[in-house]
């Protein structure tokens, strides 16, 4: 089975145990933009904005322009919702994950049996932006306290092995708990879900402060 169908199918179920305590906000509720905001604020709405868009769970290989290249605005994966987010504050992480890729090849993961960096995949795979973001200092480790989450922090997971990634959302759900924006079969989607699966990474990449 592959992970499309397996995330299509598993969806429904991982999203009910995800949303047990969500009532009380809509999906597609939007964050008002506020100039003054900071940028991880910023990046967290930017996330939050795709939850009205209608997505497509889409992972093909598809030729992309570079830099700034994108799937259709109606297809992606999770990675997707995390590349999107990070353009709405002016950062490419195509550009910025092949650039490392090509000078530090050898320091990411060789599971896809490439012998070269591809700027159409390399940026929309979970263990390679894994990768860049701990190169960059951004990772924090696996088991953060949940309650010392900022909106948007990037967390990844292993659902049955398969790897995932999110957007922590600047909306706390019931008892305070972190939201995430991610894709995991049905388009973007706004979950409690940080404890739901093994966590490989929190990570806060904020490269504007660089």
């Amino acid at each position: 089975m592959d992970k499309r169908t397996f995330l299509m199918a598993g969806a429904a179920a991982l999203v009910s145990a995800c949303r047990a305590e969500l009532h009380s906000t809509t999906a597609n509720e939007q964050s008002a933009p506020d100039p003054d905001k900071p940028l991880h604020l910023k990046l967290a709405h930017a996330a939050e904005a795709r939850l009205s868009k209608r997505v497509v769970y889409d992972p093909a290989y598809i030729a992309l322009d570079y830099p700034g290249g994108d799937p259709p605005d109606d297809r992606g994966v999770c990675t997707d919702v995390v590349v999107r987010a990070y353009r709405g504050v002016g950062v490419d992480l195509q550009r910025s994950v092949h650039e490392d890729m090509t000078d530090h090849f050898s320091d990411y993961p060789a599971f896809w049996g490439l012998s070269r960096p591809d700027a159409n995949i390399d940026h929309r795979r979970v263990p390679n932006l894994e990768t860049y973001f701990s190169r960059q200092g951004a990772l924090l480790g696996a088991n953060v306290p949940e309650d010392d989450l900022q909106p948007g922090d990037i967390v990844s997971w292993r659902v049955d092995r398969l790897p995932h990634i999110a957007v922590a959302s600047s909306r706390r759900g019931g008892a305070g708990r972190v939201r995430f924006v991610h894709n995991i079969g049905a388009g973007p989607q706004l979950d409690a879900c940080y404890d739901a699966w093994p966590r490989t990474g929190v990570f806060r990449y904020r490269p504007w402060l660089v």
